[in-house]
């Protein structure tokens, strides 16, 4: 199989070649595949039939069923972006603190970027991938047999003109680096080091450092925001917060403060670092 390069940076990925760049090889297996529906979706019904373990990762060229948040169709053409998920067994993670699975993929996924692309990235909160203010990749976790489910879709090389909306970039677009093998594997290093402090805590966010890490790229905080409740109904304020359960906090202009666990997030006003 083929590896992308400069003139091609949409060859194929080769599983082979991604498992090279790993610092630990051993840590994760790659599973490609050309097309596939969704590899949230795969490797949920792969680990609801006891067929996947620890350290599962499906890559795909083109997804033609992607999930986004709520349940939303995310698509982008053959090779132009880094379609991925992971099969995570973390059973020193207590149930109720493995909603911080999208957090630790994208602080992975941040991390990731500045080492292998050379662009700054942050965090929107709950499970976006931020370069100047553009979203440029989103996360999707579930559990499925067991197992935490935590995918991906980074755009890469895409075009303007095949961007789904408007306030969306892409590497190419950021002027970063565009080799998908060489971010896939970065991502993967620092996703294991993660889920080794959240195992060692003992799913406690605080002390693996997870939240103070997600605070420090998270541009969400310290912005003005407009959160979209599910009833349809608007709260403005700015964000201060996130929580140890993952929750953000707004305060409102009287003051009050209110936590969201759910809700779409727009920036009115962003911060510095974002």
């Amino acid at each position: 199989m083929s590896t992308a390069t400069p003139d091609d940076p949409r060859a194929p990925i080769d599983p082979a070649d991604v498992v090279a760049r790993l610092a630990p090889p051993g840590r994760w297996t790659i599973d490609w595949t050309a097309q596939t529906g969704s590899t949230n979706a795969d490797l949920a019904a792969r680990a609801e039939s006891g067929r996947v373990g620890q350290g599962q990762v499906l890559v795909t060229e083109e997804q033609t069923a992607g999930r986004g948040r709520a349940g939303r169709d995310w698509h982008c053409p053959p090779g132009a972006g880094l379609m991925f998920s992971v099969a995570l067994d973390l059973p020193a993670v207590p149930m109720d603190r493995r909603g911080w699975v999208g957090a630790v993929l994208g602080l992975s996924i941040v991390a990731g970027l500045r080492r292998s692309a050379a662009v700054d990235a942050t965090l929107k909160w709950p499970n976006d991938v931020l370069i100047g203010g553009a979203k440029c990749a989103g996360i999707l976790g579930e559990v499925a047999g067991g197992l935490l489910i935590v995918g991906s879709g980074i755009n890469v090389s895409l075009t303007r003109q095949e961007l789904p909306r408007a306030d969306a970039t892409s590497l190419t677009l950021s002027g970063g680096v565009a080799d998908r093998a060489t971010l896939l594997a970065a991502i993967l290093d620092e996703l294991a080091q993660w889920c080794d402090r959240w195992t060692a805590a003992a799913g406690d966010v605080d002390v693996a450092g997870i939240r103070p890490a997600y605070l420090s790229v998270c541009s969400t905080v310290g912005a003005q925001v407009r959160v979209l409740l599910p009833t349809e109904h608007w709260v403005f304020g700015e964000a201060v917060d996130v929580d140890a359960g993952g929750a953000l906090t707004v305060r409102e202009a009287s003051g009050a403060r209110r936590s969201f666990t759910v809700g779409d997030v727009v920036h009115v006003r962003t911060s510095p670092t974002g």
